[in-house]
């Protein structure tokens, strides 16, 4: 009978929450209650910033993740060895490229295609306006992708990154893109505050870095702001040929109209693609 009674107000304690910080098995959640540093029960840790959790007392200012709820979409990448969890229930994506250094063009493709794949919507952020020597250059290498239909912001840190702001504003929204772009300084621009908060974590997980190692999740107006790590590859290999074919959008008008119903794309006659 005890271990029944432990059982129930152990139910009883479950809440929910958000995720707003992921590090390795370690979670923030932010509960009606307060933020939790919570742990996943048993071994697998495969939560994300975002996800929306049930979460079990466990301790002072500690819980269990007992329950992921349904998310709407999840960010991921993989490759052929590991697979990483990026964020879920995001409304838009801001990949951000800078006027220096280089960019990569199919970095970007990536990162768009694994967004279309969730229904979400990619805006291309072109940091370090303000460095006017290279912008025209960065602005013919985005031409494609606005050609596209796109939206290419041209952003600065140094005035607080506001028509960034704007466009974000009242969705939940994430910064990817390659280390070196500026991406952590555009986030301290808009959130004053996550330079601070990061900085929390790492002493709280003795990691000696102050900067961007975990994905952590912030308030911004009526929305939010998931700033993640540099990436220095977007692996898609769980994708399938045909959600990567849909993923790109200059493809659609054109599907369902090649000679053969399972062409894959490559060398058949009568491609449409």
């Amino acid at each position: 009978m005890r271990n029944a009674g432990s059982h129930k107000r152990a139910q009883a304690e479950t809440s929910t929450g958000t995720v707003v910080a992921a590090f390795g098995r370690h979670y923030e959640v932010d509960t009606a209650d307060g933020r939790l540093r919570c742990y996943p029960r048993g071994k697998r840790s495969s939560f994300a910033c975002g996800d929306e959790v049930d979460i079990a007392a466990a301790g002072d200012a500690q819980g269990v993740i007992e329950h992921l709820h349904p998310r709407r979409n999840l960010l991921w990448r993989s490759d052929a060895f590991r697979e990483k969890l990026i964020a879920s229930n995001l409304s838009h994506i801001g990949i951000v490229v800078a006027t220096e250094p280089g960019f990569s063009d199919l970095l970007i493709s990536r990162c768009i295609a694994a967004a279309e794949s969730q229904d979400i919507t990619a805006v291309i952020v072109l940091n370090k306006a303000d460095l006017t020597d290279r912008l025209e250059t960065a602005r013919k290498q985005l031409a494609p992708f606005s050609a596209l239909g796109y939206e290419v912001l041209e952003v600065s840190a140094l005035d607080g990154a506001t028509s960034l702001k704007a466009s974000l504003s009242g969705h939940r929204s994430i910064l990817v893109g390659q280390s070196g772009m500026g991406k952590s300084t555009l986030t301290n621009a808009l959130v004053p505050e996550a330079e601070a908060a990061t900085r929390e974590i790492s002493t709280a997980l003795d990691t000696g870095k102050h900067t961007t190692t975990f994905a952590r999740l912030y308030p911004l107006g009526e929305g939010w702001l998931i700033d993640s790590p540099g990436l220095q590859a977007f692996g898609l290999a769980h994708m399938t040929p045909d959600e990567l074919v849909e993923s790109f959008i200059e493809f659609r008008p054109h599907l369902g109209k090649c000679r053969f119903r399972d062409c894959r794309h490559e060398a058949e006659p009568d491609c449409a693609l």
